[in-house]
């Protein structure tokens, strides 16, 4: 009898304890770090190097603006006829729940956000895509332009969860 509520004991401990067991936001945020400097890394290997402007001074001109060079695809053949050479990258995601996300929040402000996928299975949120550099560079601006006139440049990161400074275009390799 003894051994037998020992038994039930222990059985309610370990349901208890791996029960109480939730994956914890700062392991997501380890994972995700890694595998975008990863990517990052990759990147730089492969491709130019993307130039970074500061917060405050969202001004860039097309022959200076720096691209990276991937091969993507359209991850809804609905996007397929939107996605051109050129493009704004707003975010590149690991994961395609986060992806969507971002893209109904920007899609609620009336931009046409396209996902797309690397070889690398990163996502890249598009919200602008061209057949030309200088288009993409322009639309850039534009709304980063936007966003900082509106005072909303430093909230960009605590409403989408994306920095200001970290969008960037990329030139679809075919």
């Amino acid at each position: 009898m003894n051994k037998k509520l020992m038994g039930i004991g222990l059985a309610l401990a370990l349901i208890i304890g791996f029960g109480s067991c939730k994956p914890k936001q700062s392991a997501y945020k380890s994972v995700y770090e890694a595998a975008k400097e990863r990517e990052m890394e990759e990147n730089t290997v492969s491709s130019t190097p993307v130039s970074k402007p500061a917060e405050t001074t969202p001004t860039y001109t097309s022959s200076t603006e720096s691209v990276r060079k991937e091969k993507v695809t359209p991850v809804y053949e609905s996007d397929a006829n939107g996605l051109k050479a050129y493009s704004v990258v707003i975010a590149a995601m690991a994961m395609k729940p986060g992806a969507e996300s971002l893209k109904e929040r920007f899609g609620n402000e009336g931009y046409n956000v396209i996902l797309a996928r690397n070889d690398q299975g990163m996502y890249r949120v598009i919200i602008a895509s061209y057949d030309s550099k200088e288009q993409a560079v322009a639309k850039k601006n534009e709304i980063l332009e936007k966003y900082n006139a509106l005072g909303d440049a430093s909230t960009l990161r605590s409403k989408y969860g994306i920095p200001f400074n970290d969008w960037w275009i990329l030139q679809r390799e075919y």
